[in-house]
């Protein structure tokens, strides 16, 4: 099923909605927060209350739960894992950032699917390496990007997505 999806999501047509984009983070956070307090994590976000965007809701919503789901298990016991949306002309920019480090060699791997940074840590998580690849390509078919960077404390998620997509993307969103 997994593989289905990601292999098709070019050819997938997005459903263009209104999307409150503060209201979805908030309730992404919501879900995850068992996660979150079994290691005594906790989420934050940094955002407008009136901030929104155009996409498709559902698929959007999995790319960012992707990128939370890794931040929270590759990040820091005890840590906040920080998430702020902002509008800068007509791009939103959206980033997800954990204490936690990823090697500056493996940053440019971490898209590809099946990649998984630690094999003995993923293993004992059940990742397969496929959420920050889906995530990669969902924000890509929304005519956005996606990028990476990390330092000795902390990992950072920066997503770049058209505030309203752009006709010209090849997409129906």
């Amino acid at each position: 099923m997994f593989y289905g999806y990601i292999i098709n999501l070019q050819t997938v047509q997005l459903k263009e909605e209104y999307i409150d984009l503060y209201y979805m983070l908030i309730q992404m956070a919501d879900e995850v927060y068992p996660q979150l307090s079994a290691n005594g994590k906790q989420v934050k976000i940094h955002a407008a209350e009136d901030i929104t965007i155009t996409g498709d809701s559902d698929k959007l919503a999995r790319a960012f739960n992707n990128i939370l789901k890794n931040a929270i298990v590759y990040s820091n016991d005890g840590s906040t894992i920080n998430i702020s949306a902002e509008i800068h002309g007509a791009n939103a920019i959206i980033q997800f950032e954990n204490e936690g480090t990823i090697p500056q060699d493996k940053l440019g791997s971490i898209f590809e699917k099946f990649y998984r940074l630690d094999d003995a840590r993923s293993s004992a998580t059940g990742g397969a390496g496929l959420g920050l690849a889906i995530a990669s390509d969902i924000i890509t078919v929304h005519g956005g990007t996606i990028e990476a960077e990390s330092n000795q404390t902390h990992t950072l998620f920066t997503i770049t997505l058209p505030k309203t997509p752009d006709s010209q993307t090849g997409t129906d969103c």
